[in-house]
């Protein structure tokens, strides 16, 4: 998701590139730089059944948790530049402390970094329509002890940091809503991109479910990506309910 995705002033957002391009529901294509999560470049732990990652997902469980692409509709392909994981190794986690967000980075699939705080596992991927340059991302990190629930919370207030931001494809003002989901995993939260010189819009969502928090990034050209973005999350959420 570096796959959308995002304290109480939203904790720490970290100053790392988003790995994943982001397309603007106009179809244009917003270059990102090719490293994956904040901390997919650092020195990662070896996997093991004891210590802090006892019982953690690591990023292959996390991957075949992963929407297949029998998931997603006709027209839609796997993006192979934007898929990747911490495989059976955990990397070690992290908390930046940058005092003022970078709200663009809702605009790249792995939105999730705005919030600064890395995991120690995930998996991410993206299809896009090439037809309609309609993207689909999903990711999963998974965080030790509470961390998830520290994380979603910082989510949930993503809008009241960044209730807009310039789209640098289009130099048009995104505005950024927000609301929570009800009934999706153990807390959930949607939020949506609309702006003039967009045609449709991006819904984001975040989930989570135990020490794991889902975000996806759906964007659309002819709606705002709701139906999409909630279909999607559903079904990570019972990809991993009970294993998270």
């Amino acid at each position: 998701m570096r796959l959308i995705s995002p304290t109480a002033k939203l904790l720490a957002v970290a100053a790392l590139p988003l790995a994943l391009v982001a397309c603007s529901p106009d179809g244009s294509k917003a270059a990102a730089p090719a490293a994956s999560s904040p901390a997919a470049a650092k020195p990662s732990a070896a996997a093991a059944d004891d210590g802090p990652n006892k019982g953690l997902l690591t990023g292959t469980q996390l991957k075949a948790a992963l929407a297949p692409a029998t998931f997603f509709a006709e027209g839609y392909a796997a993006d192979p530049a934007t898929a990747r994981d911490t495989g059976d190794t955990y990397q070690l986690p992290e908390t930046a402390s940058v005092p003022t967000p970078d709200c663009t980075k809702l605009g790249g699939t792995s939105w999730i970094e705005i919030t600064g705080i890395s995991g120690v596992s995930f998996a991410q991927d993206s299809y896009v329509n090439k037809d309609s340059s309609s993207e689909q991302a999903q990711e999963i990190d998974v965080y030790r002890d509470k961390t998830s629930e520290t994380v979603l919370a910082a989510l949930g207030m993503i809008s009241k940091a960044c209730p807009s931001y310039t789209d640098a494809d289009t130099h048009s003002k995104v505005t950024v809503t927000e609301k929570p989901l009800e009934g999706v995993g153990d807390g959930a939260f949607a939020i949506t991109l609309t702006s003039p010189g967009w045609k449709g819009g991006t819904t984001l969502v975040a989930s989570r479910v135990g020490t794991s928090v889902v975000t996806v990034l759906v964007s659309s050209g002819t709606d705002k990506g709701a139906a999409g973005a909630t279909k999607l999350t559903n079904q990570l959420v019972t990809a991993l309910k009970g294993k998270a």
